[in-house]
């Protein structure tokens, strides 16, 4: 044994054996001695190792791995590795001061069952404040106290009962998928062999007439049934009995235990058939019944990885490296991983890679594919200046950026979490679904040994096939399949159309929606003022008064003030102090010791204390904004504003009403602008010179009249009222707390997507209650049939598959393209 003496040298790493980088010292004591470390992954397992008591692990090792993850001992993996802050860095971030979050993906889901049972038991853990697991995408999202349990104490909880859990990352979900459809796979192909070969020996039996077949042919084909049926009921269907026996032991129901009895049953009684020489075999049944089943959970399985690919796409669209030029201007460049990218970095991205991060162009002219973040196949045109996102393709020519956001603060990232935190959260209308087939499971088992009892009471020999039958027959699959599906399907095909569902109801929210109610400035505009005028209304000239009014606006993000700092250039600003934004009105603060405002000519006029000034009115009455600028001692200026209407907006407000939505328009603008927009788009309610409250309580007298309300805004000013929206909508561009407000993001920025949203919405609704109808129709028209005899069990086996597979293929409609 070679134990300590593994690594070749002191310049080998103790844990792995790999050589260590000249500038690493990281060092680990092991039985009073310190050992040098590679990196500080090694440094994390060592360490867990010395703590966890496992020493002897080095020991008794003989060789070392070719990996070092590899080096790690099975014990561990549920010890001290999991719960190393290093080894959490990726995937757990910090909540409050104790609390912790986690994502993970489970492994053995099999039904929405699994899925209650896992929350169960997970949210009964000492310390667990939260979980929630979505069934589509097999994610689990779990916050725990970490002062009252380890996240080791968690995975192990969920070993426990039988399914496993792991980080999440996208590589690891991919291995995970491929290994289940591998697996899947095997057992379909042994239950299809088995049945094909069963039934070549049942069919003579069941063609036969009387006396054709000696006695002792018939028993030989008996045996060689089950011979060929034994590994398809312990192989194929194991995953049946095991689930249902967890299920079992833990006193809860899953559609496995209807299965597993069904299956088991008829089984058992076939081989004591055999055995006895008496009564019927059922070996062609239990084959083919296992057969379709598992057929059709394959085939649910394909639907659902192909639906939730949407994240995992996200996840994949940064580059592994990047080129990251030394100094520029000069040529020389250096690949570099993408992880070492930072703020300030300047890259080089060459025609037909993906941007790694999110920057600002600094040299070249190109166009960049932004689709799988907008849902706009149109290439968008880059120059210097222009802002790319990480994830994009750049299909032009070469670009010089300059990095700005990497890593967990791109654009990329801030997307998939919102995704991310969609598919974790349970619409109603699941839940609700959830409970009903759990109700289901234990009626249908009472109905099954109701209906047993009958048949051996009345014709003892149909009994055994007629209970299997109506165990088999019944699909609360198909029920607790039916909506999560479709929501699915539907928030990744909204995704690809630019529409980026954040909140879990959203979907139904959005198709049930009666009155749409728009913002102005940044939503049905692009948000990007231009000043037309500058009127000198005091003793400044107009550079000065523009230095001002940019002074005063410099620690605002509001169009307007983007506006002011725009054209104001690269002017020195003078200093001004006290800075106070009034929301709604403008932003007050001092000179010299001279206090000034600037915004709505009235809030000016509060701190002049003289009225607006005529030409500032016919300003105002021309349908411009108009913002002015004045001090204590009198008006000093004011600034004429327009900004563009958004090309699509005439006709997605036309789609709107046509599909008997109601349209608003709120704003804070001046009144007589946003008359006349409302004029110009047909629309009848548009008022301007709203304060946040005023939207506030606007929305809430429409929402009196029993209207479903959807708002669509932009910036912080709309927060309050999104909220109060039954369903939200955030452009795409507008500010961070506006978009993590908000139901529903507008990635593509055009108000047509929207307009799309809600007919692939309505659709989506729609197929939910084709599925929940068709399900019930189903089940209340099957299990009374089967009680009475009327369906064998493997055609049980084709009803329950065929039902399943229905649905899932029903929602896979929605992931067609409508013309737009």
């Amino acid at each position: 044994m070679l134990s300590d003496s593994l690594p070749s040298s002191e310049h080998d790493c103790y844990h792995c054996g790999l050589p260590i980088p000249a500038d690493v010292d990281l060092q680990v004591k092991i039985d009073g001695a310190p050992h040098r470390m590679c990196c500080t992954g090694c440094q994390a397992v060592a360490q867990s190792i010395v703590s966890s008591g496992l020493v002897d692990y080095y020991k008794r090792r003989d060789t070392l791995p070719e990996q070092a993850r590899e080096a790690m001992p099975d014990e561990l993996k549920e010890l001290g590795l999991f719960d190393h802050p290093d080894f959490q860095q990726g995937f757990v971030k910090p909540i409050g001061e104790h609390e912790r979050e986690a994502d993970l993906i489970l492994e053995g889901i099999t039904c929405a069952a699994c899925i209650w049972l896992n929350e169960q038991h997970v949210a009964h853990q000492p310390g667990v404040t939260a979980v929630d697991i979505n069934y589509a995408t097999r994610r689990a999202r779990v916050r725990w106290d970490a002062r009252r349990i380890k996240l080791s104490d968690i995975l192990g909880a969920i070993q426990a009962i039988g399914y496993r859990a792991y980080p999440y990352d996208s590589a690891r979900s991919e291995q995970i998928s491929q290994r289940e459809r591998r697996s899947a796979l095997w057992r379909l192909f042994v239950a299809g062999f088995g049945m094909m070969q069963v039934m070549m020996y049942a069919f003579p039996v069941y063609v036969a007439d009387p006396g054709d077949m000696t006695a002792d042919i018939e028993l030989l084909m008996r045996w060689a049934s089950l011979i060929l049926t034994a590994p398809v009921v312990l192989y194929s269907a194991a995953p049946f009995f095991s689930h249902a026996l967890r299920d079992v032991r833990l006193r809860r129901l899953g559609m496995d235990v209807p299965v597993a009895l069904g299956v088991g049953a008829a089984f058992v009684a076939s081989c004591w058939a055999t055995f006895t020489g008496k009564g019927e075999v059922y070996f062609d049944s239990v084959t083919m019944f296992v057969f379709f089943l598992l057929c059709g959970r394959y085939v649910e399985m394909l639907a659902r990885q192909k639906a939730v690919r949407g994240v995992e796409e996200l996840g994949k669209a940064l580059p592994a490296f990047a080129e990251r030029l030394a100094a520029y201007p000069l040529p020389e460049g250096e690949r570099v991983p993408v992880s070492q990218l930072v703020a300030g970095d300047i890259i080089r991205i060459k025609p037909g890679e993906a941007v790694p991060a999110d920057g600002v162009v600094i040299e070249g002219c190109s166009e960049a594919n932004e689709a799988l973040l907008t849902g706009e196949s149109r290439p968008v045109p880059k120059a210097p200046g222009a802002e790319v996102t990480g994830g994009s393709l750049n299909i032009g020519s070469p670009l010089i950026v300059r990095v700005s956001r990497t890593g967990e603060n791109t654009r990329l990232a801030a997307i998939r979490h919102l995704m991310e935190r969609a598919s974790a959260e349970k619409p109603r209308v699941v839940q609700q679904a959830d409970r009903v087939a759990a109700y289901f499971i234990v009626a249908l088992l009472v109905l099954a040994v109701v209906t047993a009892a009958w048949w051996w009471w009345t014709d003892p020999d149909r009994a055994l096939w007629v209970f299997v039958s109506v165990l088999v027959v019944s699909c609360p699959c198909a029920l607790s399949l039916a909506t999560p599906v479709a929501l699915t399907v539907a928030t990744d095909a909204l995704a690809r159309r630019g529409v980026l569902v954040t909140r879990g109801h959203a979907i139904e929210a959005l198709a049930r929606a009666s009155h749409f109610v728009f913002d102005k400035t940044g939503t049905l505009t692009y948000g990007e003022m231009r000043v037309e005028q500058v009127r000198l209304l005091g003793g400044l000239d107009e550079e000065s008064a523009v230095a001002l009014a940019a002074a005063l606006e410099q620690g605002s993000e509001h169009a307007i003030a983007v506006a002011l700092r725009l054209r104001a250039g690269s002017a020195s600003l003078p200093v001004t102090t006290g800075l106070a934004a009034t929301t709604g009105q403008g932003v007050s603060g001092s000179l010299g010791g001279v206090a000034h405002r600037i915004g709505r000519p009235g809030f000016v006029a509060e701190l002049t204390g003289t009225p607006v000034p005529e030409a500032l009115r016919e300003d105002e009455r021309s349908g411009r904004t108009v913002i002015a600028l004045g001090a204590a001692h009198g008006w000093l200026a004011g600034f004429t504003l327009s900004d563009g209407l958004r090309e699509d907006c005439p006709a997605a407000f036309e789609s709107l009403r046509s599909k008997g939505i109601a349209v608003s328009i709120f704003s804070g603008d001046t009144p007589s602008t946003v008359a006349e927009l409302g004029r110009r788009l047909g629309v009848a309610q548009a008022v301007g010179g709203m304060t946040p409250e005023d939207k506030h309580s606007g929305l809430v007298d429409l929402q009196k009249g029993d209207a479903v309300i959807a708002m669509v805004g932009d910036g912080v000013n709309d927060a309050p009222v999104l909220a109060q929206a039954q369903v939200s909508v955030a452009m795409g561009g507008g500010t961070d707390l506006a978009r993590n407000q908000a139901d529903i993001v507008l990635l593509s920025g055009h108000l047509s997507s929207l307009a799309e949203g809600v007919t692939l919405s309505r659709r989506a609704l729609t197929i939910i209650r084709q599925n929940l109808w068709w399900s019930f129709a189903y089940n209340f028209t099957a299990v009374p049939l089967a009680m009475f005899g009327l369906v064998t069990p493997w055609m049980a086996g084709i009803g329950m598959s065929a039902s399943s597979l229905l649905v899932v293929l029903n929602a896979l409609r929605l992931q067609r393209r409508l013309p737009r």
